[in-house]
């Protein structure tokens, strides 16, 4: 019997418990771990030693170091989409599978989670439910003053199957005039979708909302930066439903303490979870969930399940599907 290793997804099995004791009973015993986000390779690589199967979450890191020091694990799947925390090319060198979530798995979660947040922070969702509830019902209502989503310009960075998803959202359900950036995507997939692609300058300067649903790499790390933000209408607001690291977040604190920007709504954080002194925290036209955006019953189950067939599949002798390393 193999052993299966859940490293720092709590979403696993929370609310399925029955998947958990489908995989005991169909592969092996089953444990959850819970590492630092900054636990060295060697130190996970001990405690996972004797595991095959890992079911992974954003973190912590798996390098070289993880690699050269365990080679029992012959599976590393991403319970999610993004796998920046693994090193590809290690994991190659060492015969580990490395897979993640098929993309339309995400896709309506995500983009609603996006969608969500553009409401929370435009129409001030979450001042008007205080107000409420501290009984200011009629008290300085001018502060409730939000923004009209209809009739005005959507900016979609990164335009894959959630990106789409989401701009789809803003053009049918709001008449939003849509553009996109996105440099990997060809020119008629985007006419297709109803969008103009265009420069990322460009897609900053003419937006009203802007939201980011780039992959998270060595390029697009800070991508909404100081020099950025500063192309932005002043009423605009941010989205980011996709990684903390795209937006350097002192600079996007500067830009709303000087009112440079309408808003910012995130599902994300550049360090998770977020630090308590986090100036994000203190600002009024700031929204943010927990990393939280695939949590509804229908995606937790479509992204247990399709971990779970990449083991199947290797305990019947075939390669897993979604493999992201080149095996």
């Amino acid at each position: 019997m193999e052993r299966i290793a859940i490293v720092n997804v709590n979403s696993f099995g929370r609310e399925y418990p029955e998947f958990l004791k489908e995989l005991e009973e169909k592969v092996g015993p089953v444990k959850k771990f819970k590492f630092a986000s900054d636990a060295s390779g060697l130190e996970v690589a001990k405690e996972l030693s004797g595991y095959k199967y890992v079911i992974l979450g954003t973190n912590p890191q798996f390098g070289a170091e993880f690699f050269e020091h365990n080679h029992d694990v012959k599976l590393l799947a991403r319970h999610g989409l993004g796998f920046n925390n693994i090193d590809l090319e290690a994991a190659k060198q060492h015969n580990v599978y490395v897979t993640k979530e098929e993309n339309v798995i995400e896709q309506d979660a995500v983009a609603e989670q996006a969608a969500a947040l553009l409401h929370a922070v435009g129409k001030k969702l979450v001042l008007a439910d205080q107000m409420v509830r501290n009984k200011e019902w009629a008290v300085r209502r001018e502060r409730l003053v939000g923004v009209q989503l209809t009739n005005m310009t959507t900016g979609v960075i990164g335009f894959g199957n959630i990106g789409q998803r989401f701009g789809e959202i803003m053009k049918c359900g709001y008449r939003n005039r849509l553009l996109a950036y996105d440099p990997f995507l060809p020119q008629e997939k985007a006419e297709e979708c109803g969008a103009t692609l265009c420069d990322l300058e460009t897609l900053l300067r003419e937006s009203d909302f802007v939201s980011l649903h780039a992959n998270l790499t060595d390029d697009s790390r800070h991508m909404i930066n100081a020099e950025r933000l500063a192309l932005m209408k002043p009423t605009a607001i941010l989205v980011n439903a996709a990684r903390g690291q795209l937006v350097d977040e002192a600079a996007l604190v500067q830009a709303l303490k000087e009112h440079r920007l309408g808003g910012y709504g995130a599902d994300v954080a550049t360090h998770e979870p977020i630090e308590d002194d986090n100036e994000l925290l203190s600002l009024e036209q700031v929204v943010m969930s927990p990393h939280v955006a695939v949590y509804n019953m229908e995606c937790t189950r479509n992204m247990n399940r399709k971990v779970m067939e990449d083991i199947y599949l290797m305990e019947a002798g075939e390669k897993p599907k979604v493999i992201v390393n080149g095996l």
